[in-house]
């Protein structure tokens, strides 16, 4: 795990890791400050446990250096920015949730960016 874009995903696998532990243990330190509903059900610690599921799978991409997961990852992280947007147009989501998938798709921008890095060095 040397490169730019395996370090850019493992940045994001930790910060999956930590968003997924925030919300399954105390999902209002991660939803309030934003001004979105804490749930009382067990639904908000299930997504809690989804992403820090998913954390792990980035950070071992990451330690292996898949390149072709960062690739598909990057592509996905740019595509939530839009599929987002939609919910949000269609009034079927709130603004906010723009602001987290805004720092998805940078981390995605950041992944090509260094993959296309890469492939001019090689």
């Amino acid at each position: 795990m040397t490169t730019g874009a395996a370090r850019s995903v493992l940045v994001f696998g930790v910060y999956m890791l930590g968003q997924g532990a925030v919300l399954m243990l105390q999902p209002a330190w991660l939803l309030a400050p934003f001004g979105l509903p804490v749930p009382g059900d067990a639904w908000v610690r299930v997504v809690g446990w989804t992403l820090a599921v998913l954390g792990l799978y980035y950070v071992q991409a990451a330690r292996a250096g898949r390149a072709d997961f960062f690739r598909l990852s990057a592509f996905v992280r740019l595509a939530q920015f839009g599929f987002f947007g939609a919910l949000v147009a269609t009034g079927l989501g709130q603004p906010v949730l723009l602001a987290f998938s805004a720092v998805e798709a940078a981390s995605g921008v950041w992944t090509l960016l260094a993959l296309r890095a890469a492939r001019a060095g090689a």
